[in-house]
């Protein structure tokens, strides 16, 4: 199970604040933090990308201003600790990489920003293209935005979120437990570790209990709710105790961990999502030569496209058909209705003259295509017309 971590391209790793924050002195673990930076730069040297979503803003920025427990904050008091917090937290991530030639990038999200589709593609961009810079992102929640209660496991969910939006093989939770028992181990005693979750059941469910210590916001009640999000999404995930030194090499070395199983790839688990579960709103119109150039695994060019219908924004689903009408797939389109219509026709490289600015030189990017069983057709059609053509030469 640990090899899934091994083999991962694009991991991401989740850290909560009992991890980061002594609880008794509000201070950094910065000893702790250096050996999860070795295991980061294990990582990176394996040619493994890596995405870091911390907690810990609060619990730093709360015991620095005299505040309470977090439990005990009014949202305010939370909103400022974590704008004190966040800078601490992000210079320590920082001075903790950068010894060993890895630079960091802060991004700050909230849950609502993973939820909306311009926002959520803009977050998903953003990240891919740190990634491309070889920098590790570090996310955390954008408290200080927050419209409603932060509330525990916030971080949780937010890293599942990231991890299947960025379309990451593999999501790592540290936490102040090792994993999902069959009952709560400090009541029970015959508790027993599962290693392996293949399904969330109700009978999983029923095994979670509440949030852990003063530090900690999770529970395993919200990490049953990342897995879900992060399998749905064709993303592996595993629950492991973080305390100890080099808490990633110690889940490759077998430590205690439950894992639980994606049965799909990040890629074919989006596109499902595409095809299946986005209401269309609108229709592109393609040419015979962007009709075979999909169904070789090609992505949607504006020069493709002969006609654009209806009236949508970017990110939102659009059906993808033939002149004669006939629905190839569905995607996410890269610009609105306006801008599709200007650009339609034309070769990516007149975009910027068109509408004023660098958009992107797909309409829909392959990865955000889900394509039917008529572009396989289209594909065959075309090779045997493209044969008989040979043959009367």
């Amino acid at each position: 199970m640990s090899d899934r971590l091994v083999t991962a391209k694009r991991v991401v790793i989740k850290i909560g604040s009992a991890l980061l924050v002594d609880s008794a002195s509000g201070r950094m673990r910065r000893d702790w933090l250096q050996t999860l930076a070795d295991d980061v730069a294990r990582l990176r040297a394996r040619g493994q990308q890596v995405i870091i979503v911390s907690s810990g803003a609060i619990a730093v920025g709360s015991k620095a201003l005299g505040l309470g427990a977090r439990n005990t904050l009014a949202l305010e008091e939370s909103q400022a600790a974590a704008a004190f917090g966040q800078i601490g937290l992000a210079r320590a991530y920082q001075e903790a990489l950068e010894t060993r030639d890895i630079r960091i990038a802060q991004v700050l999200l909230t849950l609502g920003d993973t939820e909306g589709r311009r926002s959520y593609l803009n977050a998903r961009s953003t990240l891919t293209k740190l990634l491309d810079f070889n920098l590790v992102p570090v996310v955390n929640e954008n408290d200080t935005v927050a419209t409603t209660e932060i509330r525990y496991g916030d971080n949780d969910r937010l890293s599942a979120r990231v991890a299947s939006m960025v379309d990451a093989d593999c999501l790592v939770l540290l936490s102040d437990v090792d994993g999902l028992y069959t009952d709560d181990p400090v009541r029970n005693p015959d508790a027993t570790l599962i290693r392996e979750v293949d399904a969330i059941t109700p009978q999983i469910e029923a095994m979670a209990g509440t949030a852990g210590t003063d530090m900690s916001t999770g529970g395993m009640i919200t990490k049953l709710e990342a897995a879900r999000i992060a399998t749905e999404a064709g993303v592996h995930m595993v629950i492991a105790k973080g305390a100890t030194d080099h808490p990633l090499k110690s889940i490759e070395d077998g430590a205690n961990a439950t894992w639980f199983a994606a049965h799909e790839t990040p890629v074919v688990a989006r596109k499902r999502w595409i095809s299946g579960s986005l209401q269309p709103s609108g229709i592109i119109t393609v040419d015979d030569g962007a009709a075979a150039a999909l169904a070789r695994g090609r992505s949607l060019l504006p020069a493709g496209v002969c006609k654009v219908s209806g009236t949508f924004d970017r990110g939102d689903a659009v059906i993808v058909q033939t002149k004669a009408g006939v629905e190839l797939g569905r995607g996410l389109v890269a610009y609105a209705s306006a801008d599709a219509s200007r650009i339609a026709g034309h070769k990516s490289g007149e975009i910027e003259a068109l509408l004023g600015y660098r958009g992107r030189d797909e309409m829909i990017h392959r990865d955000h295509l889900a394509l039917n069983r008529a572009a396989k057709d289209t594909q065959q059609t075309t090779s045997k017309t493209n044969t008989k053509s040979e043959l009367a030469k």
